[in-house]
């Protein structure tokens, strides 16, 4: 016995050993993140790139030759933050002032750049570790023995850490920093040049960042994706913490590294799912974090939200005829087949279209009207997608029950996950609906191991067993309700114009639809409500509303339009859901076609999501593989130069012109008035 709780304590201390050398890179990674945010109001989603690039940097140095790991360490780091100066000075800077949505959106379009800039330079495949010498050997410190590069993780980040503590409260550079993120505008006043520091502060956030990405490059293979593997536990990090406080990060980091690996170890079944319920639960008991208030931001703080509502050139009359005319141009787009495209570009490309564009306008009604940004809509778009195809697997094989199903499941998951969210706001709105998406992807792919764990229990006792929810990774599909779509009786062999289906002009009638009944909402005394609530809250309940149930209401009918959308999804899939329809990135997706397209306008970001899927596939037919990089630079671009979107280059465009037909002709002299 007591031979088995020593075997119990010695392995006790070695994954204590293991999560704090997790949670030091975390540490780092978050502790960037978190001076970022807490100095200049930037939610950097590209932080985890930056990550990744310093591995990159650092592995390219050791492998040609330059240099060992120390000078990668030293090297790597440097380089990136080099190019994270010159990504605040170029893309960051024109934002301030704005709301961090525009941050948000920013940042996600330098994720589409890095991802497809170091796919490009190093490939798709793994470059393997980096060689650390002397420090890959081990040593044995009460009684287990451990790698010599494990501790070296812990005191360097540690020193790392504290040596960032000292610079941001015992030096002239750290007090001006703190001074500029509680009032700028006084810090000019005084004659500093507060720009230049900002540009150094996001620098030493891409500095940390890339030290966190040559130690993890010691420790695991460097490969595509290895930054968005680790934003999301660095945005657990940082909430955990506290948004902007640096003490925050470094216990958030430590804690975050010990529970998971704990986790893993003790009940490997909710590993990936602890996280985001401590994350949910910290920022609903005490959303600015577990150490209080961020110690240089005020999260009530926000510039102005960008609509493109009323920034059209066109008529209310000359919308509708437009609106007409488009919907009259679906219903005739396969007379062009076989003359001026294949039925592919209507069977699958525009059918695409339609669905994204009824995903974007579901967001939209939170974001545009509301000015809720949710980070995790996609979680009743993939909720949609699976209820639509679990009940025609197990119940009805009936498109219409199967569709109504996923409108029901995504607005009744709406409804509790908005009571939940709405009780905070801005920033941790976002970040709360991000820790729902990911926890219910992370549940899509761990029950498939409960359902193994459990059964043969169940099957002894006599009790039913649990069916295939999500059959995991592999996901899970009614192959007979997708072939009954096109030639079960439900639609009686129905062929229109050859080889168009009547579920073409079935997804045209919903998405149509959708947007009807938006817009009758949006026109509706209850619309009134939402934009006064977006314009400002306070307002609207001192006017006698009550801004949270109506919040509460427009995010589950946004939610339900998701649910649909992801239903048709489904069905185009084959009748098949997967876990790829909860990844985080498709949140990421819609936003940008929502600010594409123009929000605030229900027709907006549906326009956005025609502009950014026909980019893509136009991209892919020239045989550009980049095609993800490319969106991204059109993207930034919107974001800095046209934040209204597509919609509202016309009146950018008669704005323009009528300044430049008002300006005297060159030489001429100007009159000037008394």
């Amino acid at each position: 016995m007591v031979a088995l709780q020593a075997s119990f304590g010695v392995s006790l201390l070695d994954q204590l050993v293991n999560g704090l050398t997790v949670g030091m890179v975390y540490v780092l990674l978050a502790a960037g993140l978190s001076i970022i945010f807490g100095v200049m109001d930037v939610i950097n989603f590209a932080h985890g790139e930056l990550l990744a690039l310093g591995a990159y940097f650092g592995v390219a140095i050791t492998t040609a030759g330059i240099g060992n790991f120390w000078v990668a360490l030293i090297v790597a780091p440097l380089a990136v933050a080099v190019l994270g100066g010159a990504l605040e000075r170029l893309t960051v800077r024109p934002l301030y002032g704005r709301d961090p949505l525009y941050h948000i959106l920013l940042t996600f379009g330098l994720v589409l750049i890095f991802v497809d800039a170091i796919e490009l330079v190093w490939g798709t495949q793994p470059l393997g570790t980096i060689d650390v010498g002397v420090l890959s050997g081990t040593v044995s410190i009460l009684g287990f023995q451990k790698t010599l590069y494990s501790y070296f993780v812990i005191v360097a980040g540690s020193l790392i850490a504290l040596g960032a503590w000292l610079m941001l409260e015992r030096t002239r550079f750290g007090l001006v920093v703190r001074a500029g993120s509680m009032d700028r505008d006084m810090v000019r006043h005084l004659g500093i040049d507060i720009d230049r520091y900002y540009t150094f502060v996001f620098a030493f956030g891409a500095f940390l960042a890339a030290v966190g990405g040559v130690i993890l490059a010691g420790r695991q293979s460097v490969g595509p994706g290895m930054g968005g593997s680790v934003i999301i536990p660095a945005f657990i990090v940082v909430v955990l913490g506290g948004l902007g406080s640096f003490r925050g990060a470094v216990a958030g980091g430590l804690l975050v590294g010990v529970v998971q690996v704990l986790v893993q170890w003790q009940v490997p079944f909710l590993e990936g799912l602890v996280v985001f319920l401590l994350m949910i639960g910290v920022l609903l008991v005490r959303p600015q974090g577990l150490f209080g208030s961020p110690e240089w931001h005020d999260p009530g703080e926000g510039g102005e939200l960008l609509t493109a509502a009323g920034s059209g050139i066109l008529s209310g009359r000359q919308r509708r005829l437009i609106g007409v005319g488009v919907v009259a141009l679906l219903l005739l787009a396969p007379l062009g087949i076989g003359v001026l495209y294949g039925a592919f570009y209507i069977n699958s490309i525009l059918v695409e279209i339609l669905i994204w564009a009824l995903f974007a306008l579901s967001l939209d009604l939170v974001m545009g009207y509301t000015g809720l940004v949710s980070l995790g809509h996609v979680l009743f778009y993939g909720l949609g997608a699976y209820a639509t195809v679990l009940f025609s697997l197990y119940l009805v094989p009936s498109i219409w029950l199967a569709l109504l199903a996923g409108i029901v499941v995504a607005a009744l998951i709406a409804w509790v996950v908005g009571y939940l969210s709405i009780r905070v706001s801005g920033v941790y709105f976002s970040m709360i609906t991000l820790a729902f998406a990911e926890l219910f992807a992370s549940l899509s792919l761990k029950l498939p191991g409960l359902r193994e764990q459990f059964n043969p229990t169940l099957s002894s006792l006599g009790l039913p067993t649990v069916p295939a929810l999500t059959n995991g990774e592999d996901g899970i599909g009614a192959d007979a309700f997708y072939y009954g779509l096109s030639s079960g009786p439900e639609f009686g062999d129905v062929s229109l114009l050859g080889e168009i289906h009547l579920y073409y002009y079935v997804i045209v009638a919903l998405v149509v639809g959708s947007y009807l009944v938006s817009r009758r909402l949006i026109d509706a005394p209850f619309g009134s409500v939402l934009q006064a609530i977006r314009e400002s809250e306070q307002r609207a309940s001192f006017l006698g509303y009550d801004t949270t149930a109506y919040k509460r209401r427009a995010f589950v009918v946004s939610g339900a339009l998701a649910g649909l959308a992801g239903g048709l999804r489904a069905t185009q899939n084959l009748g098949r859901a997967s876990p790829g329809f909860l990844d985080w990135l498709l949140s990421g997706e819609v936003i940008v076609m929502t600010l594409l397209g123009g929000m605030g306008t229900l027709y907006g970001p549906m326009v956005g999501a025609a502009g950014y899927l026909s980019l893509e596939e136009i991209l892919l037919d020239v045989g550009i593989e980049q095609w993800q990089g490319v969106l991204g630079i059109v993207f930034v671009l919107f974001v800095i130069f046209v934040p209204r979107g597509l919609v509202s280059i016309p009146s950018l465009l008669k704005q323009y012109t009528e300044s430049s037909s008002e300006s005297p002709p060159e030489g001429e002299p100007t009159e000037v008035s008394d």
